[in-house]
């Protein structure tokens, strides 16, 4: 005999029909998906938060820096804020850069949550249908 037809292993497609049959796997899965869920929509939620933190953080910078640059203007011989003032515009950058990661961050909770919740209404419908075919 053949090896590979002694296997008992069976393909994706040969299981799709015993999908819907399987109540356990159906709610693992959705007992799984509910566990992330509001883990995500918190993590959502704070991403939101800090981001519109940073963006007014970011606007103090600009207006200090401003102001410091006028101080400096007035006051022509201050060393001491030409080194506060790049310290200033460092910080103003990483501040920046902070903002955009977590920007894409956002993004991407955003997109897995979208994802989340399509899997849960796919679920929901294959189990509906197994129940209305049982029903039948």
């Amino acid at each position: 005999m053949d090896k590979d037809s002694d296997s008992t292993v069976t393909s994706l497609d040969e299981n799709t029909e015993n999908f819907c049959q399987n109540p356990t796997r159906d709610i693992l899965a959705e007992g799984i998906t509910n566990l992330f869920k509001p883990t995500i929509e918190k993590l959502d939620e704070r991403v939101a938060t800090t981001i519109q933190l940073q963006a007014e953080l970011r606007g103090q910078l600009e207006a200090l820096s401003a102001q410091l640059k006028d101080i400096e203007r007035a006051q022509s011989q201050i060393p001491e804020f030409a080194d506060k003032v790049k310290e200033l515009l460092n910080v103003k950058h990483k501040v920046t850069v902070i903002s955009n990661v977590l920007g894409t961050s956002q993004e991407r909770l955003t997109g897995l949550h979208k994802l989340i919740e399509k899997e849960q209404r796919r679920r929901q419908a294959l189990l509906d249908s197994a129940i209305s075919t049982n029903i039948s």
